[in-house]
């Protein structure tokens, strides 16, 4: 078993997870809500990504933009829907409307883009590279530099920004920030339809590494959740490095041991982790 190449792997797959877990995070952490339409999101960029250059002829980035700007505007729609709800934080209700969602777009998509799988090919996932005992593809590069470079601009963002003042403002006490002067309402269109984008950009980047489904959602959904738990809820850094430990995590155990179980076993780390450190790795400053 070649440990290098599995390293490889790992870090690969751990910065894919974080891309696909990064829209999540800024939404729990901002709007104190969940999004279990997420999975099928990234699902329908995947497909609006392959449709854009198998059918339309688009070169890789600019199907890419199409994606990212279709995903902008169904997460702003989405959150338009419910509006009223999350001003409630009517969180069980949410999360009915949500998972509804999700399945409304599976069979939207099943319905137009057909329900047979296809594979996303791209300038950079076509070029194999050899170094010494390791093989790994240009995408698979674009994955780790586009993960390091959006994760380190959102942080700045959050953090240094007017704009990352008023998110903070908002994730902390809503009700506060309204008498502030703030329009919250605006808030949470802005971090849905910024939700809906990211989720929409790492199927650009990481959707052609595996077949493109229309049932692949439920998947996703499952490691978004466990990398923003373990990284702590709202925490960006905590999701970036999460991500990195369950990417390192899936790839050594499914070497070692079984890729059957890789699911199971995961969950049982997170089930340990949680039991000693209820709120992840890390949170926001704002998590309550």
């Amino acid at each position: 078993m070649n440990l290098a190449q599995q390293l490889l792997n790992g870090i690969v797959l751990g910065h894919a997870y974080a891309l696909l877990a990064i829209g999540w995070t800024v939404l729990l952490g901002v709007a104190r809500l969940v999004n279990f339409g997420h999975g099928q999101m990234y699902m329908l960029g995947a497909f609006v990504t392959w449709y854009a250059g198998a059918r339309l002829g688009m070169p890789y980035l600019a199907a890419g933009a199409m994606a990212i700007t279709a995903g902008m505007v169904i997460g702003y729609i989405m959150q338009r829907i419910m509006l009223r709800l999350t001003l409630k934080q009517d969180l069980v209700t949410i999360m009915i409307v949500t998972l509804g969602f999700g399945y409304v777009l599976q069979g939207a998509a099943g319905l137009v883009f057909g329900s047979t799988g296809q594979i996303l090919e791209t300038p950079l996932s076509r070029i194999d590279i050899y170094w010494g005992d390791l093989w790994f593809t240009w995408q698979d590069i674009a994955i780790i530099v586009v993960a390091m470079l959006f994760f380190a601009a959102l942080k700045y963002v959050i953090e240094h920004t007017g704009v990352g003042r008023i998110a903070r403002m908002v994730a902390e006490d809503p009700a506060l920030a309204l008498l502030s002067g703030i329009n919250v309402k605006r808030v949470y269109l802005g971090v849905f339809a910024f939700e809906g984008a990211a989720v929409a950009l790492a199927a650009v980047m990481v959707a052609p590494r595996t077949p493109i489904l229309t049932s692949m959602g439920f998947d996703e959904v499952i490691i978004t959740f466990a990398v923003v738990v373990l990284g702590g809820i709202g925490s960006i850094a905590g999701s970036y490095f999460a991500g990195l430990a369950l990417g390192l995590f899936t790839a050594f155990f499914g070497a070692f041991v079984a890729p059957a179980y890789t699911t199971a076993a995961a969950f049982a780390v997170l089930i340990a982790v949680l039991a000693i450190r209820p709120r992840g790795f890390a949170a926001a400053p704002g998590s309550r």
